[in-house]
């Protein structure tokens, strides 16, 4: 049948296209940017038909229509592969639970596992002349979701770059079972948060350690993008990129003339991701840019494909780390912040790459609510607090008070080292928990 006809056939509204969901369903509602608008509305207006709909997604960047209308989650519950501030909010208002994951897994738990949805539902690129929808900044796992999916409704919009990329990055209209055409909202764009003074020292003590050739990944937060926004306005060439979430740093970077990518061992000359989020800027550089490279996360994040590239610099955040090594970038006690994503799979793969080099970055303090300052170099961590890197994986630790590599440091060594970079007014303190814990034997280092 003529692809065209097939369209006009599977067209329909999204209030009919909702119909399909019932009570008890598990609805997969795409990743980030792409999150549907234009269903999710018609689903909220259903609220009061339906019970126990198990909506399941990541990284929302505006609030779902369904949890507007249903705050208390009597109809609707938030299921989430990754929290940003809203999926925070739901999680602490009792509507929505996090899914504990490797990020780079996650199309296979689709695969293999009981993460089958009842109906799938995304925004999509406009449908090309051979059939396809892309998924435009989102490849990340779509593909392996729809696959498995009862029910695929696709909602397009014509505001969606069209990201190349080389598979996983597209839905055929054979796999669809309904074509939503949404009112074309321009994408939301992600600002960036406020350079500190601490924030541009612990970037100059990064990117002092970059090398011409090397290639990037920079993990989520304002931290990463300072670093990238520090390597554009340096002296570095020839640089490749290879990074789960692709941020307005990395267009920073190409359009100072810093990535070519042509000493990547794979995947040369393109820019590899799987998902984007940032400004128009950053979604008019991807649209149909064959320089960059859209790929699921089981591709980008696989610590076998991080391993393979020579000179790999992994760059992430962290919420807080002790005296143990070990780093949390997960919660704050029991509260949940965000989710272990690709941090644990970038430490590993980059420490196991040829020269290559993984970084953990963080003030080494944080204002309470009180205005009181502390100190995110801690004893042990908050009781509650995941452990997303372990203290075995961390090699490099930066505040902006300096960095020291961890690898192959006893207790001692290694909490001495930790204490050399945390904010002076919290060191004695730092010293004397380590004393009792007995992994404090001072050397010159400190005084």
């Amino acid at each position: 049948m003529n692809i065209q006809e097939l369209y006009k056939q599977k067209l329909t509204s999204a209030k009919e296209a909702v119909q399909v969901i019932k009570s008890g369903d598990w609805v997969d509602y795409g990743w980030a940017v792409t999150t549907p608008i234009a269903l999710d509305k018609a689903l909220s207006e259903r609220a009061n038909e339906l019970e126990d709909v198990k909506l399941r997604g990541g990284i929302l960047v505006q609030m779902p229509e369904v949890f507007k209308v249903d705050p208390k989650g009597e109809h609707f519950l938030w299921n989430t592969w990754h929290a940003s501030g809203i999926g925070r909010k739901l999680i602490d208002q009792g509507v929505g639970f996090y899914i504990p994951m490797r990020y780079s897994e996650l199309p296979r738990y689709y695969e293999e596992t009981a993460a089958t949805p009842d109906v799938a539902m995304l925004q999509v690129a406009p449908m090309d002349k051979h059939g396809y929808f892309n998924f435009g900044p989102s490849a990340s796992h779509l593909a392996a979701c729809i696959k498995q999916a009862k029910k695929v409704i696709v909602e397009v919009n014509t505001n969606i770059p069209r990201c190349l990329g080389g598979f996983g990055t597209e839905v055929h209209i054979s796999q669809v079972d309904m074509i939503v055409e949404g009112e074309n909202p321009p994408l939301i764009e992600i600002q960036k948060p406020p350079i500190t003074q601490a924030d541009s020292m612990i970037a100059q003590f990064v990117v002092e350690e970059i090398r011409n050739g090397s290639c990037i990944q920079l993990g989520i937060g304002g931290m990463p993008n300072v670093i990238g926004s520090f390597i554009a306005k340096s002296d570095l060439k020839d640089l490749g990129v290879h990074t789960e979430m692709y941020a307005d740093a990395f267009v920073e970077m190409s359009l100072a003339g810093k990535i070519n990518g042509k000493r990547k061992n794979i995947d040369t000359g393109r820019q590899t991701y799987s998902f984007a989020m940032g400004s128009k800027k950053l979604y008019e550089f991807l649209d149909d840019n064959p320089e960059c490279m859209s790929a699921p996360v089981s591709y980008t994040n696989d610590v076998r494909t991080i391993a393979s590239l020579d000179n790999f610099i992994s760059i992430n955040n962290a919420v807080d780390i002790d005296l143990f090594g070990q780093v949390n970038s997960e919660s704050a006690g029991t509260r949940h912040i965000s989710g272990t994503g690709g941090q644990l799979d970038f430490v590993l793969g980059a420490y196991l790459a040829k020269n290559g080099k993984s970084f953990i970055c963080c003030s080494s303090t944080m204002q309470a609510k009180d205005g009181s300052l502390k100190s995110r170099i801690l004893p042990t961590l908050q009781e509650g607090s995941i452990v997303t890197a372990t203290r075995a994986s961390v090699q490099y630790l930066v505040t902006e008070y300096g960095k020291v590599h961890l690898k192959g440091l006893s207790t001692w060594e290694k909490c001495e080292a930790i204490i050399s970079i945390a904010h002076p007014d919290f060191r004695e303190n730092l010293i004397q928990k380590a004393q009792e814990m007995k992994i404090w034997r001072q050397s010159n280092k400190i005084r």
